[in-house]
């Protein structure tokens, strides 16, 4: 099989030998396999003559590490059997644009994980309000006094872009905090950007959960992501950040009605962020598993489960 990860371009310069990476772990888990495995990233999809066309490197195996021929080889998207659309937030223009390039691409001839127009019709925190029997209390507005109001209501909460990743741009407010107007307007723009607002999980000084969702299944591992020493929340992936976590059976019950309904949707892949049993992000872009983390704690190959269900997919995808 032919195989196309769009990954991020950060992600590219560090491609070789970063096992911190999701991708990392699957792309040598392809290629262990006997599997073709190429990367691109969105700048370097194209589209020619109303076909979708990608900039790409292919990859192969170097011992244990993964590594990237440098030459850049013009493929036509079709010509791959599976896409791997993994690129990271923002979710901006740029971003939005490369899965206009992906509309092009013959879904009978190449199938797309996570399907890029499910991508685009799915926010990671305001669509996480599909669910919001499972969220602490939230609104989602750009105005400074609903802000204030639910302040006033909740006494502390938390801010957050709508399009952005790793905690980028988000701020903890607490009732009476005299930097309260000037967060508000920063994380806002001046009342003109939406952002969502929740209510704070006092339980977050312990980090948040990550709880991995494959297909319509939610899976037995995860992970607790801490709070770095000068933060209020997780935004360091270090091993002094990432501890094992246990999944409990309301947990796996609650989250398995939400992985059926992403997976109707073309989401197969999704991580949820989650303190106290509920949930403060849907993260379905580019979903880290932490791999390497899960297998040392657990004695698994996390890897051979993901690809298994990758591959499981591709063909009943293409009526092979």
């Amino acid at each position: 099989m032919n195989i196309l990860f769009v990954i991020d371009r950060i992600e590219l310069k560090y491609f070789e030998f970063n096992d911190l990476v999701t991708n990392f772990w699957i792309i040598k888990e392809f290629l262990t396999r006997g599997e073709k495995v190429a990367i691109t990233t969105i700048d370097k999809l194209k589209l020619i003559e109303s076909k979708a066309y990608a900039g790409c490197f292919s990859v192969s195996l170097k011992g244990e590490d993964i590594v990237y021929d440098k030459e850049e080889i013009l493929k036509q998207v079709e010509d791959f059997q599976l896409v791997m659309f993994r690129p990271d937030p923002p979710v901006d223009m740029d971003y939005i644009s490369a899965t206009y390039i992906l509309d092009f691409v013959d879904r009978d001839k190449t199938f797309i994980m996570n399907d890029t127009k499910a991508i685009r019709d799915f926010n990671e925190k305001l669509h996480a309000v599909k669910f919001a029997k499972f969220m602490p209390e939230n609104i989602v507005t750009a105005a400074k006094k609903d802000i204030i109001a639910f302040l006033e209501s909740n006494e502390e909460i938390i801010l957050k872009p709508l399009n952005k990743c790793f905690g980028s741009g988000v701020f903890y407010l607490k009732k009476g905090d005299k930097n309260t107007a000037a967060v508000i307007n920063t994380v806002t723009n001046n009342q003109t950007t939406l952002v969502m607002v929740q209510k704070y999980i006092p339980q977050a000084v312990y980090g948040d959960k990550r709880v991995l969702i494959l297909g319509d299944k939610v899976l037995d591992y995860c992970v607790q992501k801490l709070p770095s020493n000068d933060d209020f929340k997780f935004n360091e992936h270090n091993d002094n950040c990432v501890k094992k976590a246990v999944l409990t059976e309301n947990e796996k019950q609650d989250f398995t009605e939400i992985a059926k309904q992403l997976n109707e949707s073309g989401l197969y892949m999704a991580g949820l962020d989650v303190i106290d049993g509920r949930i403060i992000e849907v993260n379905i872009t580019s979903p880290c598993y932490f791999i390497r983390e899960i297998n040392n704690a657990f004695g698994i190959h996390l890897e051979k489960t993901i690809v298994d269900y990758i591959l499981s997919k591709v063909p009943s995808a293409l009526g092979v």
